[in-house]
C-alpha cells in the first residue's frame, strides 16, 4: 500500500495541478466537493485501467500479484469499478466515525487504524482469504510466478 501511495502521489499531484489551473482556484470552498469527486474519479480511472489491462498496477507487478475474475479471466470494467468503489470501505467507515465524533489526533489515528484492521479481518471469513471487496466484485488476487532469469554467463 505504501508503494502504491508513492506512485499515486504523483498521479494525484498532476491531477490536482490540472484542476487548479482549470478552475484558477476560483472560490476553493465552493469547489471542494467537485475537487474531491474529480480526484476520486482520477483514482478510479487509474485502478480500473490497470486492473482491466493486465490485472496489475506497477506495485502489484513488483509484488508478483494480480487481480483476476473468479474464473481466472481478465477483470471486466464492471468488476474493476465495483472493486474500486468497494475497496474504499478500507477507509470510509473510520473516516465517517472520525468526522462524526471529532476525536483528538491520537484517538482519530487509532480509529483509522482500527477501521483498516477491521476491513482486513474480512479476509478471515473467506475460504480463499480474499477481501470483501474482491468477493463483492467477483474478483480475486492471485500470485504470479516470478519470471525465470537467464544468467548472462550462459
Amino acid at each position: 500500500m505504501v508503494y502504491e501511495a508513492v506512485l499515486l502521489f504523483g498521479v494525484l499531484f498532476a491531477a490536482e495541478l490540472l484542476f487548479l489551473v482549470a478552475t484558477q482556484s476560483f472560490n476553493p470552498s465552493a469547489l471542494h466537493f467537485w475537487e474531491n469527486l474529480y480526484l476520486f474519479v482520477i483514482l478510479g480511472i487509474y485502478f480500473t485501467y490497470f486492473w482491466g489491462h493486465g490485472g496489475q498496477t506497477l506495485p502489484m507487478q513488483t509484488w508478483h500479484i494480480k487481480v483476476v475474475s473468479k474464473d481466472a479471466q481478465r477483470v471486466t470494467l464492471k468488476q474493476s469499478c465495483i472493486r474500486y468503489v468497494a475497496a474504499w470501505m478500507w477507509l470510509l467507515p473510520a473516516l465517517a466515525i472520525i468526522e462524526f465524533l471529532k476525536p483528538g489526533l491520537w484517538p482519530g489515528i487509532a480509529l483509522f487504524i482500527a477501521g483498516m484492521v477491521g476491513w482486513a479481518l474480512t479476509s478471515r471469513f473467506d475460504e480463499n482469504g480474499q477481501f470483501l471487496h474482491d468477493k463483492l466484485a467477483g474478483t480475486q488476487v492471485v500470485s504470479v510466478p516470478k519470471p525465470n532469469r537467464i544468467s548472462d554467463t550462459e
